[in-house]
């Protein structure tokens, strides 16, 4: 019985390892679309070896594929000495295949003739594609290398969050374009960095479809009643205890879909003006509708 068990367990893990493999393949494949035809193209930066291999193309006329591959395996080598060997397997695989990817796709822009002289809609395009292959890339847990190392070995070091070396590095990468190739890169460099983050943690996250409301009130018996008759939707009351005064209080819990926030949001207001609420992007929700009893 154990060893049909570890079997199950064998295939699932080997079913989910393929799918995850291919994501990152089609991550990959998606991120070099958008860094051949829109972004290097126009010398937009963003952040990374990615962009530091367009700053030195332009200065030296090093080949960005193979820039980036270099530095790369240099990367990974710096990672092994100073994160230790588990952090740095993790990034391996795209440390060697994003640039492949990268040298593969280097002249599809001749194939599919697209006009990328409008900077801005090259920024815009660039950056949704960009974003949306890292997120795949992410959300299958791989990376593509680069950086990332260097923002870890900030925050195990240097003590500082890995956001804020991410900003630090990159946003230090993207200005330095305003001095080697314009201010004007620089300006929709930035914008690209924006976008392709939102949509990378779009992607990862998914699109709140769903609100959270944590209630504190004194009319809990009612808001309840509102929630559970009138909008068909489950409420849990948690126990809780004031910070300033120290009394036991319950706090309701309920998650409900977007289209109904404002619903709620006033029915609160009237059932109860001194209410205190929060209310937070849910990303997943299973279960609680109670017209589905």
């Amino acid at each position: 019985m154990l060893i049909e068990k570890d079997n199950i367990l064998n295939y699932i893990q080997k079913k989910s390892y393929i799918k995850r493999f291919l994501q990152f393949l089609l991550g990959c494949f998606i991120i070099s679309i958008s860094y051949n035809i829109f972004i290097a193209p126009n010398n937009l930066i963003p952040g990374g070896t990615t962009g530091l291999a367009i700053i030195i193309n332009n200065l030296f006329g090093i080949n960005n594929s193979t820039f980036i591959f270099v530095t790369n395996i240099f990367l990974l080598i710096i990672s092994y000495i100073f994160l230790g060997k588990e952090k740095t397997r993790n990034t391996v695989l795209g440390s060697i295949i994003f640039p492949l990817f990268v040298r593969l796709t280097e002249n599809l822009n001749v194939y599919l003739q697209v006009d990328t002289s409008n900077m801005l809609l090259s920024t815009l395009f660039g950056g949704l594609l960009f974003g949306f292959g890292i997120g795949l890339v992410f959300k299958a847990g791989y990376t593509i290398g680069g950086t990332d190392t260097i923002n870890h070995i900030n925050a195990k070091y240097f003590k500082i969050s890995v956001g804020k070396s991410i900003i630090f590095v990159d946003g230090l990468i993207a200005l330095s374009s305003g001095l080697f190739i314009g201010i004007n890169n620089m300006l929709y460099s930035i914008i690209l960095i924006y976008l392709l983050s939102y949509i990378s943690d779009r992607v990862v996250l998914g699109i709140s479809d769903s609100k959270a409301f944590f209630i504190v009130t004194n009319k809990e018996e009612k808001i309840k009643e509102f929630i559970m008759n009138q909008l068909k939707y489950q409420v849990t009351s948690l126990k809780a205890k004031g910070g300033f005064k120290r009394e036991d209080e319950n706090v309701l819990l309920t998650v409900l879909p977007t289209r109904y926030y404002y619903q709620l949001k006033e029915d609160i207001d009237k059932i109860d003006k001194n209410a205190f609420y929060i209310i937070v992007d849910t990303y997943e929700v299973f279960g609680g509708n109670l017209n589905e009893k």
